[in-house]
């Protein structure tokens, strides 16, 4: 079976992009410590709109969808699920939310891993739930003309226990010492676990809910405001072709993780840099209209009321759209689309 050393990357010489995009989160990671002290009220609605997204996107993802309206209801009333995709959206959010809560608590072993499946499947009937996969699973691309390819193996069934021991013992062996970088511990952390495929379904989810505890448990808590899934799904081709790089080699130990890292990394980045552009909306005490204004001029191309909602998390959603109206009257903004595909676009 494949060997696992955190401490041996260590001693890898990673290159100047690797450490920029380390530099450059630590340097918004202390502004943002700075942000919640001066505005934890307004930061707080940020919350509720990252969980929103980050349950939505993750899912999405894996093909699993509702509409936004139920998406809300799940997760912010915790409304029962009526069908299959949204009794998988329930359990994400379960899961979330209890990272969000008790993040500090939970270790990282195997036994939590397997809990948090167990969650996660707790409104299915999965009598894998909790379970690593009975079956060997493969990474597979499915092209126009009909062909399957598959372009990764994962662990076989019998080796995925001891697999999922082994990177959790390295990781809090590297963490514990301060051996390595958890910046980059992270996403090779999270690479061996897409590697190993230890369940028979929910691997990508489960993999980015380690994501967001990893990040919270080593201090980094932008998921907590600005949803990475979201931003995942949004760019989901760089995600896959970061990992496919990356796969290469894995059972032997020669694989390349650095286009994983680096994937990573700039997500983390990119919503930091997500986080400090709100925080400049709210920071001043504005009349909402000059607040939605100042909004706007972040937007290139087209963009939607609830684009600007996020921007604007103090305001309520008839405060924007007020704001958006006044705006069209005035000749500053088009308004197109009709009911929910209606966008708009700056005309200054």
């Amino acid at each position: 079976m494949r060997q696992f050393n955190y401490s041996a990357i260590r001693d890898e010489k990673w290159d100047s992009d690797i450490l920029g995009l380390v530099a450059a989160i630590y340097k918004l990671a202390g502004k943002q410590e700075q942000y919640l002290k001066q505005r934890p009220k307004e930061l707080e609605k940020l919350v509720e709109i990252a969980k929103i997204q980050s349950t939505e996107a993750s899912n999405a993802i894996e093909g699993i969808v509702t509409t936004s309206t139920r998406i809300k209801q799940l997760v912010e009333e915790k409304t029962a699920p009526k069908n299959r995709n949204e009794q998988e959206i329930a359990g994400y959010r379960d899961v979330l939310n209890i990272i969000h809560e008790s993040f500090d608590t939970i270790p990282i072993s195997r036994n939590y891993i397997l809990q948090f499946h167990k969650i996660m499947c707790s409104h299915i009937n999965n009598p894998m739930a909790g379970q690593t996969k009975n079956v060997q699973n493969y990474i597979s691309a499915s092209y126009q003309d009909g062909h399957t390819e598959i372009l990764f193996t994962p662990l076989a069934p019998y080796e995925t226990p001891e697999a999922l021991d082994k990177i959790c013992e390295e990781y809090n062996k590297v963490i514990g010492n301060l051996e390595l970088e958890p910046l980059i511990a992270i996403p090779v952390f999270i690479h061996d676990f897409l590697c190993i495929h230890p369940f028979n379904d929910g691997n990508g989810r489960m993999s980015r809910l380690l994501t967001t505890l990893l990040l919270y448990r080593s201090g980094f808590f932008v998921g907590k405001y600005i949803s990475l899934e979201a931003k995942i799904a949004k760019n989901k081709d760089l995600y896959y072709n970061a990992l496919n790089k990356s796969q290469h080699g894995w059972h032997d130990g020669t694989e390349d993780v650095i286009p994983f890292v680096k994937y990573i990394l700039s997500t983390i980045l990119a919503a930091y840099k997500d986080f400090e552009d709100r925080f400049a909306i709210v920071e001043e005490k504005l009349p909402a209209v000059d607040m939605v204004r100042k909004a706007v001029m972040n937007k290139i191309g087209k963009f939607t009321k609830q684009d600007i909602r996020e921007l604007c998390p103090s305001l309520s959603i008839s405060s924007v759209e007020g704001s958006l109206r006044k705006m069209v009257s005035s000749g500053e903004l088009k308004r197109e689309g009709t009911g929910k595909s209606i966008y708009y676009v700056r005309l200054k």
